[in-house]
């Protein structure tokens, strides 16, 4: 099997790594991959968002099989533009990817089936309306930009002055671009959120190890958020009871939900939830994997991913083939200084050899890049130090072992990545 992975971060290096496993996988391109997927793929310059360039690069490669990482690819329609053409690949399509590609269009599907969900104050396409609802939120709120904003169209207001100075600079400023042009105001929930994430080849489906992603750039869960510092994987996050319930209220509805409108499903379906004292409500759908939860998903895999996905994109995905390393498994992501705010790039990377000799840990590769003989930073988030172990607690302690390894000029981590980031500070609200 020769494969294509689309994109350019940790997922992508975490997919190309688990993927390259497979004794089936004979080639795999990442397009446009880093500074770390070179030495585990070919990498080939590509634009993810552009469509009709992939579709060229496909024609030229014939992959048996194409796997899409981020988001805009396929809120771009990748999907359709392959299977139109009967190539197999790993993708919703342009419709199906709304639900991550708008917040609005998500928040109705979420009403119209009854799916449970935070309140919603009301969408709107002027800021002058959006300011005007303020009076009649409960505190705080939330704010979502109803478009794609590399994971800063969320803002949690405690009043109605930041409310609006963050609508003044979405929609008048345009400071999220065509992502921020409409804005969706909803109840704040109150709980541990998890991430859900499941396949489906549109039929069946089957839910992966369930995950907990870290948004806020500081220790004690404090400072803006990010694209995520950290994820951990352990099946004490759920109990088999909320598991089922989740599955049950959450997940069939949305499935159900889809194909009464028309929708074939066929992929990654990330469900962010809440765990409320009233029980699980979803807080946004991502159609695509997670990041940096895929590292810590694939850290726990005990099966052939290109196998399980090439059925998926088949038609014939077999749930009994996901099987699960005992366990825990967690990334703990490395970024440049300034992140998620302005970043400078080109520092030179040290230590990354010292830090994979630590033992049953992968540094997964984001914002990197090769400049000669050297690895240097490309992005805010560079790397993804992961590790498995058989606790939470040996996997936390070997990841950490490793971090401490690497060097670079301006780097930082969280250093309470796992279950009881953000406790402290919550206990005190």
């Amino acid at each position: 099997m020769k494969i294509l992975v689309i994109g350019g971060g940790g997922r992508e290096h975490a997919l190309v790594w688990k993927l390259k496993q497979s004794p089936r996988v004979e080639k795999i391109w990442c397009a446009p991959g880093n500074g770390g997927i070179e030495a585990e793929a070919e990498c080939v310059p590509a634009d993810p968002a552009d469509v009709p360039a992939l579709v060229a690069l496909a024609e030229r490669l014939s992959p048996d099989l194409t796997i899409v990482g981020p988001e805009l690819p396929l809120v771009n329609g990748i999907g359709d533009a392959f299977r139109s053409r009967s190539w197999p690949i790993v993708a919703p399509s342009r419709q199906a990817a709304q639900l991550e590609g708008s917040k609005i269009f998500a928040k109705q599907f979420l009403q119209r089936h009854g799916i449970p969900t935070a309140q919603m104050y009301g969408a709107f396409d002027v800021a002058q309306d959006a300011v005007a609802a303020l009076s009649e939120v409960d505190w705080p709120v939330v704010l979502k930009a109803d478009g794609l904003c590399a994971g800063k169209g969320v803002f949690v207001a405690q009043d109605a002055a930041s409310a609006e100075d963050f609508i003044r600079r979405v929609m008048d400023k345009n400071e999220l671009g065509a992502g921020g042009k409409r804005l969706l105001l909803e109840e704040a929930l109150k709980g541990e959120e998890l991430s859900f994430i499941v396949v489906t080849d549109g039929q069946r489906h089957v839910p992966f190890v369930p995950t907990r992603d870290h948004k806020r750039v500081f220790d004690g869960n404090r400072g803006p958020n990010t694209g995520g510092m950290g994820a951990y994987s352990t099946d004490d996050l759920l109990s088999p009871k909320l598991r089922e319930h989740i599955l049950h209220s959450i997940v069939e509805p949305t499935m159900r939900g889809l194909a009464s409108e028309g929708i074939r499903y066929q992929g990654f379906l990330y469900v962010g939830l809440m765990l409320t004292t009233s029980g699980p409500k979803v807080l946004e759908f991502n159609c695509r994997l997670g990041d940096p939860e895929t590292q810590a998903i694939v850290a726990r895999m005990d099966f052939d991913l290109a196998q399980v996905l090439a059925q998926l994109a088949a038609g014939i995905l077999e749930p009994s083939r996901l099987r699960w390393k005992p366990g825990a498994s967690v990334c703990v992501v490395v970024a440049s200084a300034g992140y998620p705010g302005k970043f400078a790039t080109g520092k030179t990377i040290g230590g990354l050899t010292d830090a994979e000799r630590v033992n049953g840990v992968k540094v997964f590769h984001a914002g990197t890049q090769r400049a000669g003989n050297s690895i240097v930073t490309s992005g805010g988030r560079v790397l993804g130090v992961t590790a498995a172990g058989t606790s939470i607690e040996a996997a936390l302690a070997t990841a950490y072992e490793a971090a401490e390894k690497i060097r670079f000029d301006g780097m930082h981590y969280r250093k309470d990545i796992g279950p009881h980031a953000g406790r402290v500070q919550a206990a005190g609200d």
